[in-house]
């Protein structure tokens, strides 16, 4: 999908990896056992479910407020600044370049893992939808408890649809997710970047500079005389 050399290089620490893959499996579980506990299917029998459900649930909670204090600490949550900035050019290529083999217009690099149209998208999962899942969650799970914590006022209906409709918000885009894996310059590329860590990536491609600004935030005013 691209004329330039490709080099391997490391883009992926092993927390990252090891926290993809820990949600992953974490994700397919819960979607497994919550469905089940619903009656849509019976596979583990509704108590071996529900149990399942509600220990994995708690763990991805737990799991979660560790990997936010990795972001925080690490100045990783610069790779999820969103931006419109060629999100509809990086648009148009997944409906049609993509398809010509043209190359990406925003290749990965170290410093910018991913393109406008994944920081909006890892962002809104990250800020929005999962934090909803994981508070319905937990509220669903604690409902005997609502009247001595003063939430009586809550609606469990609710809270259980909320919930309903976030576990089909998250498998939408666990399948969305699985498909853009195949988007690479090879069909496993970026599988394969998840597992070792390492991914080719075309040569020379620098940041650009509305990059470096969304990363290193706005340069003083004089500068920006200066440049003009």
């Amino acid at each position: 999908m691209t004329g330039n050399k490709m080099v391997n290089t490391y883009l992926y620490t092993r927390y990252e990896r090891f926290w993809h893959w820990l949600q992953t499996v974490l994700i397919v579980v819960l979607l497994v056992t919550g469905f089940e506990v619903n009656g849509l299917y019976t596979l583990l029998g509704y108590q071996t479910a529900s149990e399942v459900h509600n220990f994995l649930g708690l763990s991805w909670l737990i799991a979660f407020a560790f990997f936010v204090f990795w972001l925080l600490t690490t100045g990783e949550w610069k790779q999820y600044v969103p931006t419109t900035k060629k999100m509809f050019t990086v648009i148009h290529y997944y409906m049609f370049g993509i398809f010509r083999g043209d190359p990406h217009p925003v290749p990965k690099r170290k410093e910018a893992k991913h393109n406008p149209l994944q920081r909006i998208a890892y962002l809104s999962v990250a800020a929005f939808l999962l934090p909803i899942q994981m508070i319905t969650g937990f509220l669903y799970w604690s409902y005997n408890s609502w009247a001595s914590w003063g939430l009586d006022w809550l609606s469990l209906p609710v809270v259980a649809a909320i919930h309903i409709l976030g576990a089909f918000g998250v498998l939408s885009f666990l399948i969305g997710h699985v498909y853009m894996t195949t988007t690479g310059h090879t069909l496993f590329a970026h599988i394969r970047a998840m597992i070792t860590g390492w991914e080719e990536i075309p040569e020379g491609v620098e940041l650009e500079d509305w990059e470096k600004r969304k990363r290193q935030g706005r340069q003083p005013a004089e500068s920006e005389a200066s440049a003009a």
